[in-house]
């Protein structure tokens, strides 16, 4: 049509109706001019391939401080932000405009994809029914619960099943600990009503804290045979390499936002006592699961069959009871009668 340029498309459904029609058919079935297709006939490019190439509209602003001053900023430093780059040029060049930011941040990208470092490579995992479960742990004292009126300082073990996403959690006072993995996994597996071939966690770092080197060993020890137990092998996450558990860390935070959203919509973060807390965050839970009851149900028939009986989830530890009638083990206080004060 008169004053609009002909596009691509328009040019190949001419050429292609001129293959058996006349050019004024032809021209009028892809909607242009009979001028217009008398040329087009004789044309051996798409009008985009005809098109020269759009010049700049305005001087380009980086053009005099680009190839000295900001790609050797990027050679000296190669992990440096390209938002630092831009804050540095504005601090040399007062004159330079704040709207160049996105120009700089592109152009940045691009010198980075031609001369910049190579960069991790992060291959996507495919998970198997059955196949992996993962343990954890995190902080969960940000939710601001209270006991009683005194702030709960408290962690929560979390499992998950990767395929399905079966979770289970589980209130923990004190650290992290091979008794809080053993006694929070345990309760995961039976809930669940299976066992996984692998189990990962990264739990195991925190409780080798202030160890020897012989209790190191049977901690690791007491990891395998717990495993053993329950017919899975254990794998450990690569020091360093966060994504490698990323499948229960991203659940991290869906699961303490639940359980948040749940506490404002309770009305009030106080509770009796920790039985009461930990069956608040077993319903949420459970909610959760029920979510996934399909792909749950699926998974449980790959699982392997749960041994006869729990194995052992606790340890022997001697204490001595203080005046104040109580022991502190892990940074939990424990109270105890008053007669056992001074007795081990």
């Amino acid at each position: 049509m008169p004053g609009r340029h002909v596009t691509d498309h328009q040019m190949r459904l001419f050429m292609k109706y001129r293959q058996t029609h006349s050019v004024e058919v032809a021209a009028s079935k892809a909607s242009i001019s009979r001028a217009t297709a008398y040329r087009l006939d004789k044309e051996v490019q798409l009008p985009s391939q005809s098109k020269a190439p759009r010049g700049r509209r305005r001087p380009d602003p980086l053009e005099p401080i680009f190839e000295t001053e900001v790609v050797p900023l990027l050679k000296a430093a190669p992990g440096i932000r390209a938002v630092a780059v831009y804050n540095e040029m504005l601090r040399r060049h007062p004159e330079l405009s704040e709207g160049i930011r996105r120009t700089l941040e592109r152009r940045i990208r691009s010198w980075r994809a031609v001369h910049g470092e190579a960069q991790e490579v992060i291959f996507r995992q495919m998970h198997e029914p059955g196949r992996l479960g993962l343990s954890d742990f995190t902080d969960a004292s940000c939710l601001g619960v209270t006991i009683a009126g005194q702030p709960l300082d408290h962690l929560f073990y979390h499992f998950r099943l990767v395929w399905s996403g079966f979770e289970h959690a589980h209130v923990i006072l004190g650290g992290e600990s091979f008794v809080a993995l053993a006694e929070g996994l345990q309760n995961a597996l039976w809930s669940v009503g299976g066992t996984p071939l692998y189990h990962r966690s990264d739990s195991l770092s925190a409780a080798f804290r202030n160890l020897d080197a012989d209790a190191k060993v049977d901690l690791t020890h007491r990891y395998d045979q717990l495993c053993s137990h329950y017919r899975m092998t254990p794998t450990r996450n690569n020091k360093g390499v966060a994504h490698e558990n990323g499948s229960i860390e991203s659940s991290h935070g869906h699961l303490k936002n639940a359980v948040h959203d749940a506490l404002l919509m309770r009305g009030t973060k106080e509770f009796d006592d920790l039985s009461s807390y930990r069956a608040f965050v077993d319903e949420i839970v459970s909610r959760r699961n029920a979510a996934h009851g399909k792909r749950i149900d699926a998974e449980r028939s790959h699982l392997q069959a749960l041994p006869e009986r729990r194995t052992t989830d606790f340890e022997e530890i001697v204490v001595t009871v203080s005046r104040t009638g109580g022991f502190t083990l892990r940074k939990v206080f424990y109270t105890v009668p008053s007669r056992l004060i001074g007795h081990r």
